[in-house]
Parts: C-alpha cells; sequence; structure tokens
C-alpha cells in the first residue's frame, strides 16, 4: 500500500460528462480507495465562455449516481481549497509573475493572425509547426512601446534544449525532444492561466501524488514537468490510460452513440453495470470474473494492471452487463427503478404489488429498464394493441382454430388460480393437438399483442382471466 496518496479528478464544466471522463475519475477513485487516500474534485472552469454552473452540477450528480464520492471539492471542502479555478486566479498570477521576475517567461506580442501565418509557412516548409521564439528578444522599450498602444500580451514560457523524460506508470519511460515543443503560453492576453500552468499550480498545491488521466494528456505532461522544474517543485507519478475507441477505432463520440453519462442513466442503465463495464475497458481482473463489485473493484484494482492498447467501447457488452445486475435485483428494487418510466407513460397510480409483480415477470427480458415501456401493453389495458408482427399469425386460420379452443376452454372455467395455469397449459395441448411454438405463439400473441415477450406461465397469472379471455375475443374479431 502507498501512504499518503492524494488524487484528483478534474473535469472542466463544458458539457455533460462523457463515460470516457467517467471511466478516469473511476481510475482515480479505485486508486484512492485501494490506497486508502484522498480523492479531491477539482472543477477547471477557466474556460469562461463554455463553463456553466449547470454543467457542474450535473457532473456532480452523475458522479454521485455512479456512487463515486470525493473526499475534498467544492461541494465539501478542504483544507487546499478553493476546489474552482476561477476562484484561484490571483494564485496563478503570482507564481507566474514570479516566472517573469526570474526571467523564465516573457511577454509575447504575437496575433493570432501572426501565428497562423507562422504555423503554414513552417508546415509548407515541411516543419514541424511551433513558437519560434521572435518576441523573446523585445528591449523594454519595445514592449512599453506595445504596452501603450493597448496590446496585452501574453506569458510565454522560455523552453531550453534537451529532452524531457519521466516514468509512465502505464506506458513506462516517455521521452520528449524539447526543440519541437516551441516556447509556450501559461498565461493569455486576457490574463487567464493556461491550462498547463494552473494545473502545475494546482497539483502542488493540493498535494498530488499521483496523475491519472486520458494519454491525450501525454503531450501535456513535459511542459508541464518544465514549469515544475522551473518553480522548483516535485512532479507527481504520472499514469496515462488509453482512450476509449470506437468501433470504427477512432475516439468515441457522437457518431457512435450515447456518450454521456446522462443518457446511459436515462435509458436505464444501472450505475453498478456501468461501473463494471467501464472498469473492463482496458483493465481485467486477476481472478478472470466480469462480474465485480464495487468493494471488489477497491480491493483488485492497479495502475500496472491497465492495458496500453485503446480499449474498443461495445453497447453488446453493456447490455449484457446490465440484463444480469438487473436480473439480480430484487423485485421490490427493480419495481422502484422501473417507475420513472412508468410514470413518463403516463402510468403513475400504478398498484405497488402488481407493479413488483410485473417486475418479477420483466426481469429476465429487459436489457435497459427504459425497455419497460416496450412491454407495458400486456399489463395495462389502456397500452395494450396488436403488434404489425401478430396480425399474420392471428389471421392463419389453424391459429384462429387454436385460439377458439382456448377461448372456450377459458370461458368454461369457473376459477383459475395461479398455481393451475400449468395444468391448464396440458390440458390446451391435449385439446388443440399442438405444442411449444405452434400452440404458444398463437396463443401469445392473441393475449399479449406481441411475437416475443416474458414468459407466458409467468404472464398469465398476472393478467387474469377475465382480461384473457376479452384479448382473446378482441384477436378472433381481427380481419
Amino acid at each position: 500500500m502507498i501512504p499518503n496518496v492524494r488524487v484528483r479528478f478534474a473535469p472542466s464544466p463544458t458539457g455533460m460528462l462523457h463515460i470516457g471522463n467517467a471511466r478516469t475519475a473511476l481510475f482515480n477513485y479505485l486508486f484512492s480507495k485501494h490506497h486508502q487516500g484522498t480523492l479531491i474534485l477539482r472543477i477547471e472552469d477557466t474556460d469562461v465562455e463554455r463553463s456553466t454552473d449547470a454543467s457542474i452540477d450535473q457532473i456532480l450528480k452523475d458522479l454521485q449516481w455512479l456512487g463515486m464520492y470525493w473526499d475534498e471539492g467544492p461541494d465539501r471542502g478542504g483544507s487546499d481549497g478553493p476546489y474552482r479555478q476561477s476562484q484561484r486566479l490571483s494564485l496563478y498570477r503570482n507564481y507566474a509573475d514570479r516566472l517573469f521576475q526570474e526571467g523564465k517567461v516573457y511577454k509575447c506580442f504575437c496575433s493570432a493572425e501572426s501565428l497562423d501565418l507562422l504555423r503554414k509557412e513552417q508546415i509548407s516548409q515541411g516543419k514541424m509547426p511551433r513558437y519560434d521564439g521572435r518576441c523573446r528578444s523585445l528591449s523594454q522599450e519595445e514592449i512599453s512601446k506595445m504596452e501603450s498602444q493597448g496590446l496585452r500580451p501574453t506569458l510565454r514560457f522560455k523552453v531550453g534544449k534537451g529532452r524531457i523524460v519521466f516514468e509512465d506508470t502505464i506506458h513506462g519511460r516517455m521521452s520528449f525532444d524539447s526543440e519541437g515543443m516551441g516556447d509556450f503560453i501559461i498565461v493569455r492576453s486576457d490574463g487567464i492561466s493556461a491550462y498547463n500552468f494552473a494545473c502545475v499550480v494546482d497539483d502542488h498545491l493540493m498535494h498530488i501524488t499521483h496523475v491519472i488521466r486520458g494519454e491525450d494528456h501525454l503531450s501535456n505532461t513535459p511542459r508541464q514537468i518544465l514549469i515544475y522544474q522551473a518553480l522548483g517543485w516535485q512532479p507527481p507519478s504520472f499514469a496515462h490510460h488509453p482512450l476509449i475507441l470506437g468501433t470504427d477505432r477512432t475516439p468515441l463520440s457522437k457518431r457512435h452513440g450515447a456518450t454521456a453519462v446522462s443518457q446511459y442513466r436515462e435509458e436505464g442503465f444501472l450505475p453498478e453495470a456501468l461501473l463494471n463495464y467501464l472498469l473492463l475497458l482496458g483493465w481485467t481482473s486477476s481472478s478472470g470474473e466480469e462480474i465485480l463489485s464495487l468493494k471488489r473493484m477497491v480491493e483488485e484494482f492497479s495502475l500496472p494492471a491497465i492495458s496500453r492498447n485503446a480499449p474498443i467501447h461495445s453497447i453488446k457488452k453493456l447490455e449484457w452487463l446490465n440484463s444480469l445486475y438487473i436480473r439480480g435485483k430484487e423485485d421490490d428494487r427493480l419495481s422502484e427503478l422501473l417507475l420513472p418510466y412508468l410514470e413518463k407513460a403516463g402510468l403513475a397510480q400504478v398498484d405497488r404489488q402488481t407493479l413488483h409483480q410485473i417486475a418479477g415477470v420483466l426481469k429476465e427480458n429487459l436489457v435497459r429498464l427504459s425497455q419497460v415501456e416496450e412491454y407495458l401493453g400486456i399489463f395495462f389495458d389502456e397500452k395494450f394493441f396488436f403488434e404489425d408482427g401478430t396480425k399474420n399469425l392471428l389471421l392463419d386460420h389453424r391459429n384462429r382454430e387454436t385460439l377458439r379452443i382456448v377461448l372456450n376452454l377459458l370461458e368454461a372455467t369457473s376459477e383459475i388460480r395461479a398455481d393451475a395455469w400449468p395444468s391448464l397449459f396440458t390440458q390446451l395441448e391435449k385439446k388443440t393437438g399442438r405444442k411449444g411454438k405452434d400452440l404458444y405463439a398463437p396463443l401469445r400473441a392473441g393475449i399479449t399483442g406481441k411475437v416475443k415477450g416474458p414468459e407466458l406461465i409467468k404472464t398469465l397469472p398476472l393478467l387474469g382471466k377475465e382480461r384473457i379471455i376479452k384479448r382473446l375475443r378482441m384477436a378472433l374479431f381481427l380481419t
């Protein structure tokens, strides 16, 4: 066990929480809990135009729904706050001023247009595009003149020669050539600190020991290490995990389907199933098991066990896990989870006992909780209808004769107890001379209006004799 572990999850509140970011949060959560350390939630909201309080609220809500709780953060406080970057601007300014006084950064007055032209020229010459340091040698007189004209400079970090080398927990030894980097901006012309600078200051002042993030940040790491060195600080350990890819092996995006945690929640995925799935994307339990509780995840998790290969998002795998977790729910708990979908369908006043029974019947059929809406017509007359796929079945001459025999038998039966249906099915087989699909396909179509659904032996007792008779008559009147 590593002592005094402090990690952070630092989302930008510019939209909904992506499942890729949720996976990063999960890795940080599991690592901190495995080592009995501290997880910090830091909101990186220096992008003033795009950051919103609504996004912050949704991120917190999604993390809590997933069952991940942090030890320090904007809603919980802590000794190293504030935990929103927009409230830490004076801290960044102080350290930027220090670097400027020490001659490690300089003022740059290059316009966006001139920088774009420089970039195009370098590309046309087959060079790697980078800032050429043209403002490094400005005299104080030139700086004063441009500032008097109202030009607002950025602050650029002076990058020296040599290689930046660090050990990544997942990827191993990493080495970057500083000459290909160019002098980079640490403070923008509007006075707001750039990501790489603010991140370093925050991670140091919050005593972060391990930075666990996506490998899209690998190129940021050498720049951040240079800032650590310039300020005389010890960098944390780094671990950059591969990003989730779509089936076409491009970074997971909206074109691949749902990407936000809130979307999966609305579709009826359970939080424990989504967590389990995200962990299995690039990580395997030493036991070889795939169904893991959060407690087991914490016990078994390790950073070196994360694969260096990018995982492929599989909605089929997620649905399979979700169906297993749905089946594992007690009927009363599952009925509570299904209730919002019934309310959405206008069935808010459902008797709770009936709802528990419906949950028990549908448990084996649901892949997503939202699919309950597809089965509501079975149990509620106001939602009942014959699907298009059932009509050919119900208009078949032999199937109609089968339904007439079933109807006559039910009408002649005074009472049918719940435990009497198995023997009644045996009678139906004898009277109709049909078995298996030949009997149950038209029976299902006539009674439920569907060609697929939960087991009839479980469904019919819940519907009751009178409702079944009514629907069989409706089926026989189809033309």
